[in-house]
């Protein structure tokens, strides 16, 4: 049975209390009546999130909590006491505690931290934490170049966005490489575009190489008929016309109708695209 992940478990039995649900080692866990139908049945597998609840009771929900063990997420601050404070992580009924000891600086009700959560050893109860250096780290990097990755925007600067990659690596989105509104706390995907000799990880919001180029296309042509066949940006349009229509880099969009034009797809005078005429 493993605290704080989504699982599948089997429905071993049923009671007046919800249904009980047990791995394959024979653990147990109730999954309380407000998240049963009437057509849950004994030998059914349930995907749920197990955790303990307000009375310390190791429970299950199908609710899809905003965090979950090893991962990294911006969350809420709901309430404070005087032992730490309690953040909003989707769970109806049951906030995730933020010790005063895993706090920095200290949090104010109603913003929102960046925190990690771990598995107290002692309690086995979920913890959030907003001291990260022993868990997103550099020293071993497990991405690659070119690879697909969830990220979370973690906090901004004069060169761009610093995030967490995959929630495990530090990583760097430069702010010429961006080309649409983006907000600390977001959770997005990018693609690794470098990984230097002292292993900084680059990223970037739109996918590069021929993979890159023919998705864009795509999207490029699917605009263009949505649009009713035509639409006023091209070549010689500034990038903050193209990015405005397209919602795409002007170099990422010269690439997209390069490909276009070379399958013979539309047409364009500099100013504008149009599908190609069929006789």
């Amino acid at each position: 049975m493993k605290v704080g992940r989504i699982q599948t478990l089997k429905v071993s039995r049923i009671s007046d209390y919800g249904l009980y649900l047990t791995d394959d080692e024979g653990a147990e866990v109730l999954l309380p009546n407000r998240y049963v139908s009437l057509t849950d049945k004994v030998g059914d597998e349930k995907s749920v999130f197990v955790y303990h609840d307000s009375e310390n009771r190791l429970v299950a929900t199908t609710e899809q909590p905003l965090i979950t063990e090893g991962r990294v997420a911006c969350l809420k601050v709901v309430d404070k006491n005087p032992h730490g404070a309690f953040l909003d992580w989707g769970l109806h009924g049951k906030d995730l505690f933020l010790p005063n000891r895993n706090q920095q600086g200290g949090v104010v009700p109603g913003r929102s931290y960046t925190v990690y959560l771990y598995v107290d050893n002692i309690t086995g109860r979920c913890v959030a934490t907003m001291k990260l250096k022993p868990y997103i780290g550099n020293e071993v990097i497990t991405v690659s170049p070119h690879q697909k990755v969830d990220i979370l925007v973690a906090s901004e600067s004069p060169l761009g966005y610093r995030v967490i990659v995959a929630s495990r690596h530090w990583g760097m989105i430069y702010r010429n490489q961006i080309f649409r509104p983006v907000a600390v706390g977001e959770h997005t995907q990018a693609y690794v575009t470098r990984i230097t000799e002292d292993n900084r990880i680059d990223l970037s919001l739109q996918q590069e190489g021929y993979e890159g180029v023919s998705s864009s296309a795509e999207d490029l042509l699917r605009l263009i008929r949505d649009a009713g066949g035509r639409i006023g940006v091209g070549d010689d349009s500034s990038p903050e016309e193209i990015h405005a229509s397209t919602r795409m880099s002007k170099k990422v969009f010269k690439r997209a109708l390069g490909m276009l034009l070379k399958r013979g797809a539309v047409t364009t005078d500099g100013t504008s695209v149009e599908l190609k005429k069929t006789k």
